[in-house]
């Protein structure tokens, strides 16, 4: 029965660390906050859980067949997602090899998740009245409060050792070249490309004009924005160009779409014109290939995968803002 409770909670937490890790992944705004701090209570309460776990682990350590391997994959994945997100939150190791921490702690949490389901297929447990019993209720705020406990803890951790971590932004990411346009990183959504263009004869086509870089340069806007990358990073830099709402004068529509020349694209509200700019310069600078040059999107308040980069096209559509996925696919 304790052994059934077990694996109960452990997918109750598991599952919460799915849904709160994409949430606090695909949203940049504060209200991220709370999520991102849930997500790691709920972590470490798997981690609390783990002793239990292992007790269970024992009684069936002799089963074989691919059952037992799924148990070892769900075993592994979870422990690997468990240090990394740590690694990350510490700010300590941010890389291994060309790939980040942040992208092996997305990469093996999306392991864990199918392996669950693959457990949870072959070894079905089922939901009793007596597990919401208000005992085992309260042993579950007991273990999310020791959990959440042992989160201000870590956190007092990074404080008194002055780790990376103590300075990070209330997404998880850590800052990275603010002020400084040559060293905040250059990186791409999933199989996206750094495409050769020419700034002086690229155009971009917004709504039904067609504009060099240098043209949207002159307009002269600016605004100072944190880029929130999901790789676990943040830049903050002075962007100039061009507001869009220059060139969106009657409002006639529901959203703004802006594509990249690869392909990408992303889907905004016709009201959030005002806050959204093309931007051509980074502090007085022109953009870099790798940051977008000749033309991208600054859009504040939002993650990175939202600021497109090489915009090719601007337009206005009936389609509404949330008629897209919450994720890029390519």
């Amino acid at each position: 029965m304790a052994g059934r409770r077990t694996n109960l909670a452990l997918l109750a937490l598991l599952l919460a660390a799915l849904v709160s890790g994409f949430t606090s992944f695909a949203l940049g705004t504060k209200a991220t906050m709370a999520v991102v701090i849930g997500h790691g209570v709920v972590s470490l309460g798997i981690i609390l859980l783990a002793p239990w776990k292992t007790g269970v682990a024992r009684r069936s350590i002799r089963r074989r067949g691919w059952k037992q391997t799924v148990s070892f994959a769900l075993v592994a994945l979870t422990g690997v997602a468990l240090l990394t997100g740590v690694l990350q939150v510490s700010g300590l190791v941010t890389e291994v090899g060309p790939v980040t921490i942040m992208q092996i702690h997305v990469g093996s949490g999306i392991g864990a998740v199918v392996a669950v389901l693959a457990h949870t297929i072959m070894r079905p447990v089922k939901v009793h009245r007596v597990d919401l019993s208000r005992r085992n209720l309260l042993r579950g705020a007991a273990l999310l409060g020791l959990a959440g406990t042992a989160y201000l803890a870590l956190n007092r951790v990074w404080d008194l050792l002055d780790a990376p971590g103590a300075k990070r932004r209330f997404t998880g990411s850590h800052e990275v070249g603010s002020e400084d346009p040559m060293r905040f990183p250059t990186t791409q959504w999933l199989n996206d490309r750094v495409p050769l263009l020419d700034p002086d004869s690229f155009q971009v086509r917004v709504l039904d004009g067609d504009y060099t870089s240098r043209e949207i340069a002159a307009f002269g806007d600016s605004i100072n924005a944190t880029l929130d990358c999901t790789g676990g990073w943040f830049t903050t830099q002075n962007w100039q160009g061009a507001s869009l709402d220059r060139f969106i004068k009657d409002g006639v529509g529901r959203s703004i779409l802006v594509r990249s020349v690869t392909g990408y694209w992303r889907r905004f509200p016709i009201d959030q014109a005002e806050r959204l700019l093309l931007a051509t310069h980074i502090a007085g600078e022109p953009l870099t290939r790798g940051h977008g040059s000749p033309v991208r999107l600054v859009a504040p308040g939002r993650r990175g995968f939202w600021w497109v980069k090489w915009v090719d096209t601007v337009t206005i559509d009936e389609v509404p803002p949330w008629w897209q996925p919450p994720l890029p696919t390519a």
